[in-house]
């Protein structure tokens, strides 16, 4: 008999072969039919797949964001097949699943697939899925598996195929479809129930711009139509905030051909934004014990070679400028730099734990189709900081990060959130990851630990580590339920032995100390991005560009608004007066369209009674009020960062 532990801590015995439906069956009948993958001992494995020694398994349903990504894994199947039916002689790339949904790149030949095919498309996809066809797990060999598709004459799967070992191949195969594929897979097409291609677009096979474009269809499909309508409802809402289209409106950041893909330019109101996040960055680095440093946007390749980054990253890095026989790189990440401010000078333990911060500005090659807003971008500002401690100071030091993080979801009105503790992989010790298997797993544990005890909600992620150590990113939701990756908090046990990094211990002897990259505010730019959705543009006063609007009924009482423009002004509140010659009516609108979160509207009355109107945003007409009073309220709610 072979024993399958279960998360509740209890323990199974079955006759070796079991499958984990089997033993989802033994458990609840009910279970069975709304389970569709099984984590074993970490790995994401087909149901049917069977179990021939002692494993630890976790069934995944839809409430699990890894059987979220199995089930529109094997979406992306079932619309190949359905496209392969209607649209002959087509070849696929790669369909992933994504955070909401999946696509397939394709290419259709002299075929194409526009918007007004899609509901064929969906249709042929229910037809398909109502036929209840299992998702059959084939093992191959390499030399037949590339017969196979040499056949197909697909250069597309033949490519895939070369860098992958003999051995370690499988097809899946459903209905009439059969593809290339690691896995894993639903149980069959009948989970899928309602379906909605979304969006056709191209993208560059490899995401290179010199290969052929390929054709991209998205899709997103849910076990029940209720889902879908939630799903269309969020969808609608979330075009409405759309951070693109407010960063426009709203004159937040815009990008330029001649200064090049990726690259935002700040107009005055994201400025405004990003100085603001940054007073509050500093204001509470400050408090923490951090020192502040700068450092150059390039630097030599000696560097990088020295930190293991051009190795791992070389790709998403700027081509090299050549000086002098001397390479040099656009700045990717910050961490060297600071390792080498750490180096410049003897330390002590007593001088320990140091805190390293900086906003600094990196450059990344990402490639041009996965280039989205202020969400993915070439050039981005980071909140970044790097923590040097002994292993002693560790637990503490991670901990104070993490309260850090909480602060600010508090500050911003984040509800959701969740720390993904991503792990390396041991068969990859070496090639992916620094060959330390015992520090792997000490720093693995510390990690854990830390979060176990301060009660932070986490999962765990195999192979996702960073290659110098495990790491943790941190996942957190809008306010209409969509799920943003924000930052990183990050243990390194590499770079300090590949820089020679020491400090004197208590015994007078040089150890190598534990550093801690983290970014609780992440960059500038997918940060700014976040909030614009997540407050539909419409700021807190203390981060919102123009904090309030004057609307002068008519030009006669100008030289009052000047005086209360003035006072604003000395208080420290940015004010804007709108002078034009338009009906007070237009000018609210147009206030109210620009979400300014609070609006003095002045006239006869007010000037008479040094007071205004006060109209503040989504909470209409407030009466008159004395300037003094409602001034000295903005500056309460300024300086504690209320978040409405």
């Amino acid at each position: 008999m072979i024993q399958v532990s279960l998360p509740d801590g209890s323990i199974r015995e079955y006759a070796p072969g079991v499958s984990s439906m089997e033993v989802a069956k033994s458990i609840s009948e009910g279970l069975a039919k709304k389970v569709l993958a099984a984590e074993i001992n970490g790995e994401v494995w087909d149901l049917s797949r069977p179990l021939n020694e002692n494993v630890s398994l976790k069934l995944l349903t839809w409430d699990d964001s890894t059987g979220k990504n199995t089930f529109w894994h094997s979406s992306a199947h079932l619309m190949a097949e359905a496209i392969e039916a209607l649209y002959p002689g087509v070849k696929f790339w790669v369909g992933p699943a994504l955070d909401q949904g999946f696509y397939y790149d394709m290419d259709l030949g002299d075929q194409q697939i526009g918007e007004d095919d899609l509901v064929a498309i969906e249709q042929k996809m229910q037809e398909l899925a109502k036929q209840n066809n299992a998702y059959e797990r084939i093992e191959i060999s390499k030399k037949d598996a590339v017969s196979y598709f040499f056949e197909k004459d697909d250069p597309y799967k033949l490519d895939l195929l070369h860098n992958l070992e003999d051995g370690q191949i499988t097809f899946y195969k459903q209905g009439s479809f059969t593809d290339l594929c690691r896995g894993p897979h639903i149980p069959n097409t009948g989970h899928i129930k309602a379906i909605k291609l979304t969006n056709v677009a191209g993208a560059y096979w490899k995401g290179d711009e010199k290969n052929k474009q390929l054709t991209r269809l998205y899709g997103v499909t849910f076990p029940n139509s209720k889902l879908l309508d939630e799903y269309i409802q969020m969808v609608e809402e979330a075009k409405k905030r759309d951070h693109r289209k407010l960063g426009k409106e709203l004159g937040i950041f815009c990008f330029d051909d001649d200064v090049g893909q990726g690259l935002p330019l700040w107009m005055p109101n994201g400025t405004i934004i990003i100085e603001e996040l940054e007073k509050l960055a500093k204001e509470t680095e400050e408090d923490a014990g951090y020192k502040r440093v700068v450092t150059p946007h390039i630097a030599k390749e000696s560097m990088y070679l020295t930190s293991g980054h051009l190795p791992y990253y070389q790709d998403s890095m700027y081509p090299p400028m050549e000086l002098d026989g001397t390479k040099y790189y656009l700045k990717a990440m910050n961490c060297p730099h600071h390792h080498k401010i750490f180096d410049a000078e003897p330390r002590s333990y007593k001088d320990l734990p140091l805190r390293l911060a900086e906003y600094g500005t990196c450059y990344r090659y990402e490639q041009s189709g996965e280039l989205f807003g202020l969400m993915r971008v070439r050039c981005l500002h980071m909140n970044d900081a790097h923590i040097y401690c002994t292993r002693e100071q560790f637990g503490d030091e991670f901990r104070a990060v993490n309260d850090m993080y909480l602060k600010y979801f508090n500050i911003f009105g984040i509800d959701k959130y969740v720390m993904r503790l991503s792990l390396h992989d041991p068969a990859k010790l070496g090639q992916k990851y620094i060959d330390e298997p015992e520090l792997w797993k000490e720093t693995e544990a510390m990690v854990r630990n830390v979060l176990i005890e301060s009660n932070i909600p986490f999962v765990e992620v195999q192979d996702e580590a960073a290659f110098y150590g495990p790491k943790i990113d941190v996942q957190i939701w809008s306010a209409i339920g969509r799920e943003f990756t924000l930052a990183t908090n990050q243990v390194d046990f590499a770079q300090g032995k590949r820089f020679n990094l020491s400090f004197n211990s208590a015994e007078n002897k040089p150890e190598i100390p534990l550093i801690i990259h983290r970014a609780p505010l992440g960059t500038h730019e997918r940060f700014i991005g976040f909030l614009l959705e997540h407050y539909a543009g419409k700021f807190p006063l203390w981060l919102a560009p123009c904090q309030v609007k004057l609307l002068p009924i008519s030009d006669k009482f100008m030289d009052y608004c000047r005086s209360v423009h003035k006072q604003l002004r000395a208080a420290g509140i940015r004010a804007e007066i709108d002078d034009r010659n338009e009906k007070i009516g237009k000018k609210i609108r147009d206030t109210e369209l620009s979400k300014v979160p609070y609006m003095f509207i002045i006239g006869e009355k007010e000037m008479n009674e040094n007071a205004v109107s006060l109209r503040i945003q989504s909470q209409g007409d407030q009466g008159m009020k004395p300037v003094a009073e409602i001034v000295e309220s903005m500056r309460e709610q300024i300086l504690n960062r209320t978040s409405s």
